[in-house]
């Protein structure tokens, strides 16, 4: 299993947010580019940078922290946040960004994410990101009526290959992830699944590699200790 080290980032600053409630706000590090390259040197595989300002705003507005980031870890890097045009997701993965999140625009604009995935393939990722199972836009200050199984069964017939599902009533939390929802996912679509929102230990991590998922997303618990980065490395070995 793959997991993911969480980077947040907000006026420049590495940040973890609760329930995606922007008016609650931890900065956990001024500096986000040291704090990938501590990631990496801990034994990181991936990062999952997510540009906060850039969902708001809709452009990548820490472009230039993310490409620093990227260069002082030297390990694959994914970024999500406000890409809502074929222009962004280019820059980004031709200034050597290594997969793209395709958000928001999944829901609200499904022939860009058609025409990203025909050019880049697997390039791109599909974030679903969902409050009581409906899908949430615009930096999670939108809830649609639109079921997250309805959205990813269509982003499957669109050829996506893995999907990110953030339950954002979990987001922050610590208290653990929604394998239910999970679980009906792994029953709806045959894509690689990524688990995000609540992971808050390493029983946690296990539970989800347990289910056979590609990965998991960890932030808020990696950076209050209730996670090490030597318990993400275990896990990502153990065969389940």
């Amino acid at each position: 299993m793959q997991i993911f080290p969480a980077i947040d980032l907000k006026n420049g600053q590495c940040v973890r947010l609760f329930q995606g409630d922007f008016s609650k706000k931890t900065i956990v590090n001024e500096d986000p580019i040291e704090q990938a390259k501590s990631f990496a040197k801990s034994g990181a595989t991936y990062l999952h940078i997510v540009d906060l300002d850039g969902a708001l705003e809709g452009r990548p507005v820490n472009l230039e922290i993310i490409q620093q980031m990227k260069k002082v870890a030297k390990i694959p890097v994914q970024v999500g946040g406000g890409i809502r045009s074929m222009a962004q997701v280019d820059y980004y993965l031709e200034s050597g960004i290594d997969r793209v999140i395709i958000g928001s625009a999944a829901l609200t604009d499904p022939s860009f994410l058609h025409a990203a995935i025909q050019k880049y393939g697997t390039k791109i990722v599909a974030g679903i990101d969902a409050k009581n199972g409906f899908v949430a836009t615009s930096g999670w200050l939108d809830i649609s009526k639109v079921s997250y199984l309805d959205l990813a069964k269509e982003m499957e017939a669109m050829n996506v290959k893995t999907i990110i599902y953030t339950d954002i009533g979990r987001d922050g939390t610590l208290t653990g992830p929604n394998l239910e929802q999970m679980i009906a996912l792994q029953n709806h679509v045959t894509v690689n699944l990524i688990a995000s929102g609540g992971v808050s230990s390493r029983n946690d991590l296990e539970a989800i590699a347990e289910l056979g998922l590609y990965g998991a997303i960890a932030g808020k618990a990696l950076y209050n200790g209730n996670i090490s980065m030597s318990d993400i490395v275990e896990v990502e070995q153990l065969a389940y």
